[in-house]
């Protein structure tokens, strides 16, 4: 083998671990780091009404800062619901009776792990609040190795309004598919250039005839994905 051979060999495996390096060090291993954290711990992956009833399973979740989580969602075109008062209460009913725009209607309380949810997100389908996505999201007291916090959340869409099958209260009726609407949310906000990388994390376990707070049927392959946001300047 020439020299002019041996020295071509040499500067491609160079180039061949220069690569592999970067990849390894700056991509693969800052993920692994962010994960590594509270892939070891265990949550109840399900939320409760405060009646004790069992809610909406926890099926996402976001590695980032308060600011961070509402920053993405406003740039993916989501919008901040308003906390649940008898003004906003009214004001939903309004909404769904008379056909008027709210896209920042109120979700209902639901707890995890004993608290009600710290922040929710929407995403209106027509032209009233009867119909929508939207996620619920509690954090925790998990970190990434780069001390930005875990938050995770239940996603699902509001097909209508009717009675609960429980306590015959009024609320919304979710959709069964949740894991359609999980990855609806996640494909937001990727589309929206939000997120580094995602990966997903163990659930309440593959569900075929489960039921939410409401009564309402729903069913899940029982994963989370969980998002890492990209850090704001």
């Amino acid at each position: 083998m020439s020299r002019r051979s041996l020295r071509r060999r040499a500067t491609i495996w160079l180039v061949a671990f220069c690569a592999g390096y970067l990849v390894l060090a700056y991509l693969a291993a800052p993920e692994f780091w962010t994960l590594r954290n509270f892939r070891t711990q265990r949550f109840e992956m399900v939320t409760h009404t405060p009646q004790g009833i069992a809610g909406d399973p926890i099926n996402v979740g976001l590695v980032g800062t308060k600011k961070e989580l509402v920053h993405a969602f406003a740039v993916a075109g989501w919008d901040t619901a308003d906390a649940l008062t008898l003004k906003t209460a009214v004001e939903i009913g309004e909404s769904v009776l008379f056909d008027r725009p709210y896209p920042d209607a109120p979700v209902s309380r639901l707890l995890f792990e004993g608290r009600a949810q710290d922040l929710a997100f929407e995403k209106a389908v027509g032209d009233s609040a009867d119909r929508r996505h939207h996620v619920r999201f509690w954090q925790t007291d998990a970190t990434g190795d780069d001390g930005r916090p875990l938050w995770l959340g239940a996603a699902s869409f509001d097909r209508g309004v009717g009675l609960s099958h429980d306590t015959g209260q009024v609320t919304h009726h979710i959709g069964p598919d949740i894991d359609a609407e999980r990855d609806f949310l996640i494909r937001a906000l990727s589309a929206a250039g939000m997120l580094i990388s995602t990966s997903e994390i163990s659930g309440i376990g593959a569900t075929k005839t489960g039921r939410n707070g409401g009564g309402d049927p729903y069913f899940t392959d029982g994963k989370a994905v969980v998002g890492v946001l990209r850090q704001l300047p």
